[in-house]
C-alpha cells in the first residue's frame, strides 16, 4: 500500500473514515475528528487520512491541531499531491509557494475530469471559453496555428476551431486530455507542464518555437502563483505578431499575486502588466468580468488580450 492512497488498506480504518466524513457534512467537524484520530491510530502511515483529520480539525477551528496534521501528511507524501504545503501557508505556517506542486494540480485534474464540465458550467457559471473567445474573435484574424495552454477537458477548443487552421492543446493531466480528445477539434494532444522551464515544459518536445499565431490560457494561470515562466513559455510559444489570450482571477489593488483560501492564485492587473511588458507583449483589449461562482459567490477575473510586438 502507497502512503497516498484514498483508502487505507484497512477496513476498520476505513469504516471509521467513512463516519467521520458522514458527520463532518452533517457540520459535526469536531466528532469527525475524533473519529478520524481513531481511524489513525490503526493506520499511522495514511497520508490520505491525515489530510482528511486536519481538513476536519480546520473546520472544527483548531488551527494549532490542523497545522500538525498537515505536516504529518506532507511527511508522508513528500511529492504532495493533496496539497498540503498551500494550506500550510494559508494557516500562516509557510511562505506563500510560488506555485502549488505539480502532482497535487495533476492529481486534482485527474480525480475531477469525469466531472469537471458538469460542475462548472452548470452549477459554477462558468464562461470564460466564451468570453475570451469573443476577445479573440475582436481582432477578425484567422491563424495558421493556435495553441491551447492548460486545455483541460477542451470547452475552449470548439470555440476558437474555425479561427486557426491548427489547433494544439496542452494540459497536465492526462485524464482531461483524455476528455478534450472525445471533442474532435484538436488537431495533437499533450501533456505539458507551465511550471518548468521551457525546454523541461513538454511544448517543444515535438514542434519547434515561435510557431503560434494564437495562445490562449483560460482559467489556468490561476493555478501558478509566479507567472514567470508561464511568460517565458509563451514568449517563446509565439510569432512576432501572434495574439495571447489568457484569463486570471483579479487579486485587486497592488502589483502582485495572493493565495485564495479556494486554493487558487489571484493576480493583480499590475502585476501582469509587468510581466507582458517585460516579456514583449502590447495590451489590445482588458475585460473585467465574473469568471465563475465559488461557494455560490461571484469570483471576479481579469481577460487580456495582449500582441507580441516586433
Amino acid at each position: 500500500m502507497q502512503s497516498h492512497q484514498l483508502s487505507s488498506g484497512d477496513v476498520i480504518a476505513d469504516r471509521r473514515a467513512d463516519y467521520a466524513r458522514m458527520l463532518e457534512e452533517g457540520g459535526e467537524a469536531e466528532a469527525a475528528a475524533e473519529l478520524m484520530e481513531q481511524a489513525l491510530e490503526l493506520v499511522p502511515a495514511w497520508a490520505a487520512g491525515w489530510y482528511r483529520l486536519a481538513t476536519y480539525r480546520e473546520k472544527a477551528g483548531r488551527g494549532e491541531a490542523a497545522i500538525e496534521a498537515y505536516r504529518r501528511t506532507l511527511a508522508l507524501d513528500p511529492e504532495d499531491i493533496f496539497g498540503a504545503t498551500l494550506k500550510l501557508a494559508l494557516l500562516g505556517d509557510a511562505a506563500i509557494p510560488d506555485r502549488p506542486p505539480s502532482r497535487y494540480v495533476e492529481r486534482l485534474f485527474d480525480d475531477y475530469a469525469d466531472r469537471f464540465e458538469t460542475s462548472l458550467v452548470e452549477k459554477l457559471d462558468y464562461s470564460v471559453p466564451q468570453k475570451l473567445a469573443s476577445l479573440v474573435a475582436s481582432t477578425g484574424r484567422h491563424y495558421a496555428c493556435a495553441v491551447d495552454l492548460g486545455c483541460g477537458t477542451g470547452l475552449l477548443g470548439p470555440e476558437i476551431g474555425a479561427c486557426a487552421d491548427r489547433l494544439e492543446g496542452f494540459d497536465l493531466s492526462q485524464n482531461m486530455l483524455a476528455k478534450a480528445a472525445e471533442k474532435q477539434v484538436y488537431d495533437h494532444l499533450a501533456q505539458a507542464d507551465l511550471s518548468l522551464a521551457s525546454d523541461r515544459s513538454g511544448l517543444f518536445d515535438d514542434a519547434g518555437r515561435r510557431r503560434a499565431d494564437l495562445v490562449t490560457a483560460a482559467d489556468v494561470l490561476m493555478y501558478l502563483g509566479n507567472l514567470e515562466s508561464v511568460f517565458a513559455i509563451v514568449g517563446e510559444l509565439a510569432a512576432v505578431g501572434a495574439d495571447f489570450a489568457f484569463s486570471v482571477e483579479d487579486a485587486g489593488d497592488g502589483d502582485g499575486f495572493h493565495l485564495a483560501p479556494s486554493l487558487r492564485y489571484a493576480h493583480s492587473e499590475a502585476y501582469v502588466r509587468q510581466l507582458l511588458s517585460r516579456h514583449g507583449f502590447e495590451i489590445l483589449k482588458i475585460v473585467r468580468t465574473v469568471i465563475r461562482k465559488d461557494g455560490g459567490k461571484p469570483v471576479s477575473g481579469i481577460l487580456f488580450l495582449t500582441r507580441k510586438a516586433a
